[in-house]
């Protein structure tokens, strides 16, 4: 995790993530990256970061997790010059699918790509916005390797280390940009 105040940009973009209280449900404190996304020379700064961790685990392809994880990984594949995978909820893709049921704190959820999303022997680094439990991004990684593909890494923009997401990844080496401690 970076998570240093500031670089040789001068950017912390700590600065640039709003915390909006009881959103979605009372008692929930929300990380709005909508405040990143805005200011040009921070969102700039966030994918340079990006960049620089993700380069040296040699993807050939980048996986955004629906949705705010698709605004990461998207302008990260086109800096990197990769492919871009999206990795859906249930039912929103077209074509042959392949996907991974899971579980949550109350109930099940589904995560979807394309059949031909990844061949066998791809490298791809998963990205979403935010780390939490974790449970969605272990999914999107074991629905990855279903389908043959190695997954040497995951990132994310913020992680929230009191949830100890990163302890259902397993082997996958996984930063973030921010982290926050409550």
């Amino acid at each position: 995790m970076t998570d240093s105040p500031t670089t040789a940009s001068g950017i912390d973009l700590k600065q640039h993530i709003r915390g909006i209280p009881d959103f979605p449900k009372p008692g929930i404190l929300f990380y709005d990256i909508s405040t990143l996304l805005r200011h040009g020379p921070a969102w700039k700064e966030a994918m340079r970061r990006l960049a620089e961790m993700v380069r040296p685990h040699r993807p050939t392809l980048l996986a955004g997790i629906e949705s705010r994880g698709f605004l990461v990984a998207a302008p990260l594949a086109l800096e990197l010059g990769l492919g871009f995978v999206m990795l859906r909820k249930r039912g929103k893709l077209p074509g042959a699918i392949i996907g991974l049921n899971y579980a949550l704190e109350y109930g099940t959820d589904r995560i979807e790509m394309q059949a031909d999303a990844v061949k066998p022997g791809d490298r791809v680094v998963v990205l979403d916005d935010l780390l939490a439990t974790g449970g969605t991004l272990a999914a999107s990684i074991a629905l990855l390797r279903q389908a043959g593909a190695e997954v040497p890494m995951a990132a994310s923009l913020i992680e929230l280390t009191f949830l100890h997401g990163r302890a259902r990844l397993g082997d996958t080496a996984f930063e973030s940009l921010m982290a926050y401690e409550d």
